[in-house]
This record gives C-alpha cells, sequence and structure tokens, in this order.
C-alpha cells in the first residue's frame, strides 16, 4: 500500500533480520520491502526497491555499515538509515551516524521502540535512543567548539522553544514532544526548526549535544 511505511533490513544475522520483520510485519502501516546480508547486497536493494527507511548493521563482511550508509544517503538522500548496534558505546554505529544515519538503534530494544524509531526516521526525525545519547557524547563532542555554549544562546529561545529544546535533550521524538506540551506535530516541528536556526545547531544530533553540554538535559 502506497501509506505504507517501507523498510529494507540489511544485516548479516538471518535470525536478526527474522525477528525484526516479525515485529515490523505486526504493524498495518509498516512493511518489508527486503533483506540483505551486507552492505553491497543492500545497495542493490535499495537501488531496486527504494525504501523509506534501512535498518542497517555496522558489522558485515563485503561492505560493512558505516561505508553503505554512506553511499545510500549520497546516492539516495530522501531515504532514512537507522544504524542497529549490539553495544551501547560503539564507535562504528556513532560513525555510521557520521556518514548520515538519522541515528542508531539497540539491538535488544523493544518492539515499541523500533517501530517508534521507524516512524520517526521516516517523518525526518532524529532517532536517539536516550540509553545511548550520553555515550555519543563522548565521541560527537569532539567536532564541537572546545569552549562551552554561552548561555546568551538560550536568551534566543522563546519559553516554549526552550520546553522543546529540553525535550530533544532527552531524546523524545516529535510525537512524544507533542504529547507533553499539549500542542500539534506540525507546531513542534515549527519549534524544532527554529532551535536549530537561533543555536545555529547543524542537525538534530548537534542540537541535542549542545543541551547536554548546556546542562539541560536533567530539567524537568
Amino acid at each position: 500500500m502506497s501509506d505504507q511505511i517501507r523498510v529494507l533490513l540489511i544485516d548479516d544475522q538471518q535470525l536478526i533480520r527474522m525477528g525484526f520483520r516479525m515485529v515490523l510485519e505486526a504493524e498495518p502501516d509498516i512493511h518489508v520491502v527486503g533483506e540483505a546480508e551486507n552492505g553491497e547486497e543492500g545497495m542493490r536493494l535499495v537501488a531496486a526497491e527504494r525504501p523509506d527507511v534501512v535498518l542497517m548493521d555496522v558489522r558485515m563482511p563485503v561492505m560493512d555499515g558505516i561505508e553503505a550508509t554512506g553511499r545510500i544517503i549520497e546516492r539516495f538522500p530522501a531515504v532514512r538509515v537507522v544504524v542497529l548496534t549490539t553495544f551501547d558505546l560503539d564507535e562504528y554505529a556513532f560513525a555510521a551516524v557520521r556518514a548520515g544515519a538519522s541515528g542508531f538503534l539497540l539491538k535488544d530494544a523493544h518492539p515499541q521502540e523500533l517501530t517508534s524509531a521507524i516512524r520517526a526516521a521516516h517523518a525526518g526525525e532524529a532517532v536517539l535512543s536516550p540509553r545511548v545519547t550520553r555515550r555519543m557524547l563522548d565521541l560527537f563532542g569532539k567536532n564541537l567548539p572546545a569552549e562551552n555554549p554561552g548561555s546568551h544562546l538560550l536568551d534566543e529561545l522563546t519559553e516554549r522553544e526552550r520546553e522543546v529544546f529540553v525535550a530533544m535533550a532527552k531524546g523524545l521524538t516529535n510525537g512524544e514532544i507533542s504529547q507533553r506540551l499539549f500542542v500539534s506535530e506540525s507546531t513542534v516541528k515549527t519549534h524544532v526548526g527554529r532551535v536549530l536556526t537561533k543555536l545555529d545547531a547543524r542537525d538534530r544530533v548537534q542540537a541535542v549535544i549542545l543541551a547536554h553540554r548546556m546542562g539541560l538535559a536533567n530539567e524537568e
């Protein structure tokens, strides 16, 4: 069906792919269009099937997930890639995010986390599990300016934009922020865009890093 989210699974473990397929195919708005066991095969399937979202393992033979992610994003920028990792501290997974992936997800994530990640990626949101966000800072933080961002950046935000910024830091999706703040998702998207612009953040990932460095992640 045209309104379904088309998903491609790329993982060298058949049992992992089978488990993900069972979870995803149970959702009425998600359809698995194919499976691949390495990045090279995955590239061919992306070209043939044009999925909306790719679930990408990083450690695979022939072509790993980092290289495959970079190539997919370069050739098919509309495709969203969510990286799958076994470990919560995984430089390979973070490298794939740097290569253009929309985020990462632990392979032992709850089925609801998996389906939420698919929908979030399809909606153009970053998939940042709160369980691994802090680990990510250790590796991504080196790419930010050495000085701590000043409070003048926060002063640029309205009260509502600050609330959205804090919610982003906690790893909430636009839908979850919408429910928390009792506003529509379209309103949340507008606020997120303004937050990124005012903070001069490249993307949602960098905004989350900035929030943690500002000490906002634990705000209520």
